[in-house]
């Protein structure tokens, strides 16, 4: 009997001597683990959006490059693209697709925004310029468009209709809708694959980070006194990565139509 007493008391004695040691946990100290979960939580959700926006990034690259791929031809200078002949391959590299904005032109000092260049004497419009980032993206429905650039001579061929009121910047990266000094007469081919998988990328490219931003142009190509383009150069750049850079011309051109670029009238051949 005295054995167990005394076996008894050791053990009593021992719990005594752990409690004695034990902290117990602070109610600020369990406020801050429950934040630190929930941070950890978020970060998890937001690695997981991150990966996915990645995901569609890539997809859409590898379809650009696809879709590009088999119309691409050899890079040419700036000065010749208006006497460029099309010979079946709708884009054009220009300066090995290295855009041509300076440094100061990459500078984000004035944070996002746009700029459309004044039409010429032939009311033709003129590039346009911005600094892409996702608060400049509409979030409103497009209103249906009604101004009519140069060389605007419209008519339903056997795939649709033959001329785009084409955005110069695209709608979804700024808004921009029935400004004339953003609106060019092009044919669907050019306005859609050809401008539209570039805007495409960029877009994509912006909606996945409001850090993200671009530097970008597009500039209309004519010929002399022309009143319909004969292309567009489009310029893009990701400020501080790679991610996004392109420098290409897409010739307005729709096949099976012999255009007049003079005037903007066509035949079907």
């Amino acid at each position: 009997m005295k054995k167990w007493i005394k076996f008894t008391s050791s053990i009593l004695l021992g719990v005594t001597l752990i409690g004695s040691f034990a902290t117990p946990v602070k109610a600020d100290t369990k406020s801050e683990i429950a934040q630190a979960e929930n941070i950890e939580r978020e970060n998890r959700a937001t690695q997981a959006r991150i990966k996915i926006l990645d995901q569609k990034i890539a997809a859409l690259k590898k379809q650009l490059g696809i879709a590009t791929g088999k119309h691409v031809v050899e890079s040419a200078s700036r000065s010749k693209l208006a006497s460029l002949n099309y010979s079946g391959q709708d884009v054009v590299m220009v300066n090995k697709n290295k855009p041509s904005f300076s440094a100061s032109q990459m500078s984000l000092s004035r944070g996002a925004w746009q700029k459309y260049g004044e039409l010429d004497y032939l009311n033709r419009v003129t590039p346009a310029n911005a600094m892409l980032n996702n608060r400049l993206m509409p979030s409103a429905r497009r209103e249906n468009l009604y101004i009519n650039p140069t060389g605007w001579h419209n008519k339903r061929i056997a795939s649709g209709w033959l001329y785009n009121r084409c955005h110069l910047i695209g709608y979804q990266l700024t808004g921009q809708n029935n400004n004339i000094r953003n609106l060019m007469t092009g044919t669907r081919q050019l306005n859609d694959p050809g401008m539209l998988r570039y805007e495409n990328e960029v877009a994509a490219y912006l909606r996945s980070s409001s850090k993200h931003y671009v530097r970008y142009r597009v500039s209309p190509i004519f010929k002399g006194n022309e009143l319909l383009a004969r292309g567009v150069q489009m310029e893009a750049w990701s400020v501080g990565s790679n991610a996004i850079k392109f420098n290409v011309y897409i010739f307005n051109v729709q096949d099976g139509v012999k255009l007049n670029y003079q005037t903007g009238t066509s035949r079907v051949y």
